[in-house]
């Protein structure tokens, strides 16, 4: 099962919180819980836990009700963004999230390559109509 930006970035904080509470990260060193803050890692959190139950009820399903699914959860995400001042998501987060919906799909036996082509665009490019990211 794909795991959960938001995850892998709650246990980079915890990491560093480790290192810091060990002497082995200088405080000037440590920046992921200014990077990840909960209120960005528990909103990230809650968006993916329900575009997962949703896509679990697609397999089947036509694709404007997967696409449907997609542009739920990206624009919850850009919200969570603004939220946080335009920054929450930079380069690599964005890659993630995006990875992570293609993932999320293809795991609940969605055909991503062949869903983004009847829509005449590549697998890369199904959340750009409503991502601000």
């Amino acid at each position: 099962m794909a795991i959960r930006p938001s995850a892998r970035w709650r246990a980079r904080v915890e990491e560093e919180a480790t290192e810091l509470a060990a002497g082995a990260r200088a405080p000037s060193d440590a920046f992921l819980s200014e990077l990840f803050p909960e209120s960005l890692l528990a909103a990230t959190d809650g968006a993916l836990h329900a575009f997962e139950s949703e896509v679990g009820t697609l397999q089947g399903r036509d694709d404007e009700q997967v696409f449907e699914a997609i542009k739920r959860v990206v624009l919850a995400l850009n919200e969570i963004n603004e939220d946080h001042d335009g920054a929450g998501y930079e380069t690599e987060e964005r890659e993630q999230l995006c990875l992570y919906i293609d993932q999320a799909l293809t795991e609940r036996g969605i055909d991503v390559a062949a869903l983004a082509a009847r829509r005449g665009i590549s697998r890369t490019e199904i959340t750009d109509d409503w991502r601000d990211w």
